[in-house]
């Protein structure tokens, strides 16, 4: 994190294939501090270090400053909380909060953990409306929320047809699947074959482009990622 809100260090890192927020991919953390679940109370924690480098020009008062840092950083869960939700409204074509969309959007990710869906394509499949390419096709409880969801598209004024470029926008339809990075990789290094890779950057450049040409990086590897692992040098 840094104080401008921009991200620049993205190593050891990959990319979640089947949705689950346990997932963590770096070499040494084996317990699972920096796992996808855990990141708003990492940020959170983050915060709190930022905080205390700072206590000493906050206030004359030690304890006023604590008290300062802790009333500021107390709102961080929050907004964050009102922008995840934000976030997961717009991948579902919501434009308007309703009291219980927290649950609609839980429901779908529980049922994504349930059945080992992945998580981008699930969104992809659900903004192209073709449910029967995701791996929840046929399954009662997919069903029941796909209903649901439905349900609650109707009761906006906004159009079906805004409600798709929502999630378009939204919904990247490729991203850098960690066995396409793989595999460029590996044609750069041992063939010194870049095509890969300039075939690979020119894709995810571009990943709210649904267009046929980039289906070959959206199929998904034949065994999960979750045992893949990153380090410092990746």
């Amino acid at each position: 994190m840094t104080i401008s809100g921009e991200t620049i260090d993205y190593g050891p890192c990959a990319f979640m294939d089947k949705y689950d927020p346990e997932t963590v991919f770096s070499s040494i953390d084996v317990n699972g501090r920096y796992a996808y679940g855990n990141q708003p109370k990492i940020a959170a924690w983050n915060l709190v270090r930022f905080a205390e480098s700072l206590l000493m020009i906050l206030h004359n008062d030690k304890n006023e400053s604590v008290k300062l840092a802790q009333n500021e950083i107390s709102k961080f869960i929050t907004l964050y909380n009102e922008n995840y939700l934000s976030g997961m409204r717009a991948k579902l074509g919501i434009f308007n909060d309703e009291e219980n969309d927290e649950i609609l959007i839980n429901q779908l990710l529980n049922i994504m953990k349930k059945y080992n869906a992945d998580y981008t394509n699930t969104f992809r499949s659900l903004t192209m409306d073709k449910t029967e390419d995701t791996e929840l096709y046929g399954k009662e409880e997919f069903n029941n929320w796909y209903k649901m969801w439905q349900e609650r598209l109707i009761r906006q004024k906004e159009s079906k047809e805004l409600s798709r470029k929502l999630m378009e926008n939204n919904n990247p339809s490729v991203i850098p699947r960690n066995h396409r990075v793989e595999e460029a990789l590996e044609a750069a290094v041992k063939n010194n074959d870049y095509t890969v890779m300039r075939k690979l950057l020119d894709a995810i450049t571009k990943p709210y482009d649904y267009s046929v040409k980039n289906d070959y990086y959206v199929t998904v590897p034949k065994t999960s990622c979750g045992t893949y692992k990153t380090y410092c040098g990746t």
